[in-house]
């Protein structure tokens, strides 16, 4: 069986060549198993890519991709995509946390009948920041219906073919990979595997990155927080209508009090911070709307580079 292994590069010139070692490594202990290696460098303002093409230039198994900046990691796991030729793809970080051996056991779970099959990782080698932010992005993505409860996601997992070639259809350029899977197949598992230390440096996800994840998350593939805004806005006007109906008997019954000037205004400052929000919330679907239908592109690929061989794009 070939294994299609696209791993998205993002300032690893250092570290690169190590994982990729390392699945060769991994794979002269499973020869019923042949791979290949899709290298997207996501950052081509470094010496990452011309490793990559070393790494090209010594073995014809794998190709490399250079983006013509940086789109981030869903958008360099879909460019990989279409490169990839096996009967299983299986994406992986560029930084050595994940265990080349771990590959296996994701593929035999495909070979079960699953379409996707996720690492669970029960105790990551993150920051506490960094496992915050992911425990938080779970919840948004469960809230919103874009990721199957109970089930742990992960950088690291694979896809069968079927799930690949969906990708084809996967036209925008807000790429959430993991929320469109899940609006196409739901034969999803996990399977428990350890988690390694990075091989050098942290994470370059900020909180202005995770944001915008997070963002992405929360609108693509859902009009739930649009039906949230709307039920927050129904709730907030029936409470409106019964709190002005107990200050009209309230005002009845005794007529010498004065008015509560205070909570008018907390009133209107509250009802006036939910209508901004739902229109920033509409704003953004428009926007993401008006992007889509201009027909921009989730990334751009400058270069392809299969050994001595390349091909400009």
């Amino acid at each position: 069986m070939l294994i299609s292994i696209a791993i998205p590069c993002y300032k690893s010139s250092k570290t690169i060549g190590l994982v990729v070692e390392e699945i060769r490594t991994a794979f002269k202990e499973h020869p019923e198993h042949d791979y290949q290696i899709v290298l997207v460098n996501d950052y081509p303002h470094d010496g990452t890519f011309s490793v990559i093409k070393e790494l090209c230039d010594g073995d014809d198994k794998i190709t490399g991709i250079n983006l013509s900046k940086n789109f981030g990691q869903a958008a360099a796991k879909l460019a990989a995509v279409p490169y990839t030729k096996g009967d299983v793809v299986v994406f992986m970080d560029d930084d050595g946390q994940h265990p080349a051996e771990g590959i296996f056991p994701l593929v035999d779970k495909i070979n079960e009948g699953y379409d996707v099959v996720y690492a669970h990782f029960k105790q990551k080698k993150h920051s506490l920041f960094k496992r915050i932010t992911s425990k938080i992005n779970a919840k948004i993505a469960e809230m919103n219906g874009t990721r199957i409860k109970g089930v742990h996601v992960s950088s690291f997992y694979a896809i069968s073919r079927f799930a690949a070639d969906a990708y084809e259809n996967y036209d925008s350029p807000f790429p959430s990979v993991m929320g469109y899977l899940n609006t196409v197949v739901d034969k999803v598992t996990d399977i428990e595997m350890p988690h390694r230390p990075r091989l050098e440096g942290h994470s370059n996800y900020s909180f202005k990155k995770l944001l915008k994840l997070w963002l992405t998350g929360f609108t693509n593939f859902s009009v739930m927080p649009l039906r949230f805004i709307a039920g927050l806005g129904g709730f907030t006007a029936l409470f409106g209508f019964i709190l002005g109906f107990v200050m009209i008997i309230r005002k009845l019954v005794r007529p010498h009090l004065a008015a509560g000037y205070t909570s008018t205004i907390a009133v209107i400052l509250f009802i006036g911070g939910i209508i901004l929000i739902a229109l920033g919330l509409i704003g953004e679907y428009i926007g993401r709307i008006y992007m889509t239908v201009s027909h921009l592109q989730p990334s751009r690929i400058r270069q392809v580079y299969k050994g001595k061989s390349k091909e400009d794009k």
